[in-house]
């Protein structure tokens, strides 16, 4: 048994999304079937990104296992002849049994594509979003400055969604008008709420219409609201074209913003499995968030003991559990997160 990593690019016009559905088309469906085709086994695939209705990729990984003696590099061909047109492998390798698209730390990269002009193109129509109201490209960069980072994102993404944490990071948020009209707004981020981007893109589009002024799209993150933010806009303007796996954790991971300043300090993990939470700032109402997310993170980084060092202003129990974890003082400000059932 091997385990087969496959780069996937698509249009995502005729899709009903990537993710499985009953009765309908998505991207998963037809790759199922032509692995369990070409390969003569039940094959379903684990997707990095589950793209909604409409949305393409260039870059989409997916992954499945397999017993096939066919080299993973040749796969792509004996595939490609067995998919529609609207789907192509554009890459396979083979990769390590524990490898998992979704659990494994990544970057992934957007585009969202607007036809700002007086009239649509039908060349242009199936991937970006047309409107004719003139867009002020200077005032939309001014208002994406205030979004990269790390932020609480809650204001930007749909109420539907099952994250259990709105905390993410952008470390890049750019727009770019091209000769042809369109516009481009791109972001890097460590990871992606529902309908984030699209969200985004269409609170930018208020920015660059005149309906906001750049500094509101301050305010409206700090509301951590949805009803605060512009509206979603459409599927077929978005595109992932960029995954990149971290091979090795970070020395160093820093998050700030106005709520807090921490460093979570990895420098020995890999040599004594030890890492260590400094926090030098928090307001008292982020600070069971802040540890149990980072504690978490940690943990899953690859630690075998984190601590946790605060300030003296920020107030810690060890009554009270932090998700999975509960803190034992270990020295002057210095605690250890434990594992609720180690207990």
């Amino acid at each position: 048994m091997k385990r087969v990593k496959l780069t996937v690019a698509y249009d995502g016009t005729d899709f009903h999304g990537w993710q499985l559905q009953p009765g309908v088309r998505t991207v998963e469906g037809e790759l199922n079937r032509a692995l369990t085709l070409l390969l003569q086994e039940e094959i379903q695939v684990i997707g990095a990104s589950r793209t909604d209705c409409g949305v393409h990729a260039l870059c989409n990984v997916a992954v499945f296992d397999t017993d096939t003696r066919i080299p993973a590099q040749k796969l792509p061909y004996a595939l490609n002849v067995r998919l529609p047109e609207d789907v192509r492998i554009r890459g396979a390798r083979e990769v390590d049994a524990d490898f998992h698209p979704r659990r494994c730390k990544s970057r992934k990269t957007y585009e969202y594509r607007i036809l700002n002009s007086r009239f649509p193109l039908p060349t242009k129509q199936r991937y970006s979003h047309f409107t004719y109201v003139p867009l002020d490209v200077e005032r939309m960069s001014r208002a994406a400055a205030f979004l990269v980072g790390e932020h609480d994102f809650a204001s930007f993404c749909s109420t539907r969604h099952q994250a259990e944490e709105t905390v993410r990071t952008l470390y890049e948020l750019s727009l770019d008008r091209g000769g042809d009209d369109i516009i481009t707004i791109r972001l890097r981020g460590d990871g992606f709420l529902y309908n984030m981007v699209r969200i985004l893109a269409g609170t930018l589009i208020k920015v660059g219409m005149g309906v906001y002024p750049p500094e509101h799209v301050k305010e409206i993150l700090e509301a951590r609201d949805r009803q605060a933010a512009g509206q979603t806009a459409p599927a077929k303007g978005l595109t992932l074209v960029g995954i990149e796996y971290e091979k090795c954790p970070p020395d160093r991971i820093w998050g700030r913003n106005g709520h807090w300043n921490y460093v979570l300090d990895q420098s020995r993990m890999l040599t004594e499995g030890e890492s260590v939470l400094n926090v030098e700032f928090c307001e008292p109402a982020e600070a069971e968030r802040l540890i149990r997310r980072m504690v978490h993170q940690a943990y899953r980084n690859g630690a075998e003991r984190v601590f946790v060092r605060v300030p003296e202003d920020v107030s810690v129990s060890e009554a009270e559990p932090y998700g999975f974890y509960r803190l034992k003082r270990a020295g002057d400000a210095l605690w250890e997160a434990v594992y609720s059932r180690k207990e």
